[in-house]
């Protein structure tokens, strides 16, 4: 979502992190450009004026004018105002006095405000709670059936009567949560096209019986101010303790996350970035603010690789490795844990200076799959001692994959390019850590970009294997 917007703020830090010192005219002209790209954002002008106003005031001072790197020093202070902007600090879901935790999911239809509720209710489960969702959205038809078939996928029971009012389903559903023991109830409330008297007295129906300790306002991204506007309305009419930012993920200007805090007062603390049930994210404004950047997002990379691999199947896998029986299950394996934590331009987009170096790149997400088609195409034996295959054996491969002896070729050389780094990597003794078999270059898929042809395998490490030098052009 914030592509466009990081590119920009690239640009601009570019042109003013070399200065030996910053003018007033060379802040006037940075802080333009900053204003034309927030704005191209669809951020709300009021606090596009507040942010650069702090950041003006700032960088004119002596914090900026008596230091070393002046440049630098003022992309420190754009970093920090933004995070004051997003919210300052990380802010959790509310501790109950006693159990259960209630949790009403509020928003328009089309917000998202049922799928994050699974989603939530996913996470929590994760972390070790006993949550229970209740289908409270009696207005639209699919609201029940949906919601049950996303309780099926994550494991949490959900509660529905069909033909109960909402209120009263609400009460029987609480007094089941006290029987059966669970520690969060999640309600799923009914929504509307626009924000209406019908909606909010169901809403005041709903919360008199359930009295949540959290009141979640799910808000669409893709909608830019106008998601602004309906948290505004909402909060006008109902207490909301946080906000969920729904689809993050898309391909709007993003305005509204660098938004919806400073105009409502209220904190965003869940963020959804990615279709899939576990890309639902604790919102960090710091974090965030060293994405839109350009910066990166270290922390969250390394979580979602903690999420995806198990420490003692890694060491599992490095023991294989260093007996060089790492095979072509193994790099299966691997590259379906890699796809699992999250879209892989998405975590491109975590790795500092990936952002600027991939600006114009067409990542191909579907590469990571054809390579995944090649390998599912050979037997057993194939995968695991690749020197079986032959000509005719690729030509089976190709036909059962639908690509081409060339591709699956290039896979199997590439694969053992790989064997013989890790096995190089291994007589150094030089045992890969967890973090070292994280690393999304180590395992292959590649990316297609509109700069360079497809690659299925390792590209960094390559020339700098033991005992091999680079080559000389």
């Amino acid at each position: 979502m914030f592509d466009n917007l990081t590119n920009r703020f690239s640009d601009v830090f570019r042109q003013i992190s070399g200065k030996g010192k910053i003018r007033e005219q060379d802040l006037d002209e940075a802080l333009r450009d900053v204003r034309m790209a927030l704005l191209e954002a669809d951020v709300n002008i009021g606090v596009v004026g507040n942010l650069l106003a702090r950041v003006r005031e700032r960088a004119l001072g002596s914090e900026v004018q008596q230091s070393l790197t002046p440049g630098q020093q003022v992309i420190k202070i754009v970093n920090e105002e933004l995070i004051r902007t997003l919210g300052s600090e990380t802010v959790g879901l509310m501790k109950p006095t006693s159990p259960p935790l209630i949790i009403s999911m509020v928003g328009l239809q089309g917000s998202g405000k049922t799928t994050s509720a699974g989603k939530l209710a996913k996470q929590l489960k994760e972390s070790g709670k006993r949550p229970m969702l209740v289908a409270a959205d009696l207005q639209r038809p699919a609201a029940i059936e949906q919601l049950i078939v996303l309780g099926e996928r994550v494991g949490v029971p959900v509660y529905s009567e069909k033909s109960s009012k909402p209120a009263r389903l609400v009460k029987a559903a609480l007094k089941e949560a006290d029987r059966m023991g669970y520690d969060v109830v999640i309600i799923d409330t009914a929504g509307r096209l626009q924000i209406d008297k019908e909606l909010m007295d169901e809403l005041a129906n709903v919360t008199k019986v359930a009295q949540p300790d959290e009141t979640l306002l799910v808000v669409d991204a893709m909608t830019g101010q106008v998601a602004v506007d309906v948290a505004q309305g909402f909060l006008d009419k109902i207490r909301v303790t946080g906000i969920v930012m729904s689809k993050l993920d898309g391909d709007a200007r993003g305005g509204a996350a660098i938004s919806v805090r400073e105009v409502t007062g209220c904190p965003i603390k869940f963020a959804g970035v990615g279709e899939g049930l576990d890309q639902f994210e604790v919102f960090h404004p710091e974090r965030m603010a060293s994405r839109i950047l350009g910066m990166g997002d270290v922390l969250t990379l390394i979580e979602k690789a903690e999420t995806a691999f198990d420490e003692e199947e890694a060491e599992r896998t490095a023991e294989k490795m260093a007996r060089n029986e790492f095979d072509l299950d193994d790099f299966l394996d691997q590259m379906s844990k890699l796809r699992k934590m999250g879209p892989l331009k998405q975590l491109l987009g975590m790795i500092p200076g990936a952002s600027s170096a991939l600006a114009g790149a067409d990542v191909d997400e579907a590469d990571l799959g054809r390579v995944e088609a090649i390998i599912r195409s050979m037997t057993a034996d194939e995968r695991r001692n690749p020197d079986l295959i032959n000509k005719s054996r690729k030509q089976r491969i190709a036909n059962g994959s639908g690509s081409t002896t060339q591709a699956v070729s290039a896979l199997l050389k590439q694969f053992g390019q790989a064997k013989q780094m890790m096995s190089a990597m291994m007589s150094g003794g030089a045992t890969p850590s967890l973090e070292a078999l994280q690393n999304p270059g180590a395992f292959g898929g590649g990316v297609a970009t509109k700069q360079r042809p497809v690659q299925t395998g390792p590209v960094r490490g390559q020339n700098r294997v033991k005992g091999k030098k680079k080559k000389k052009k």
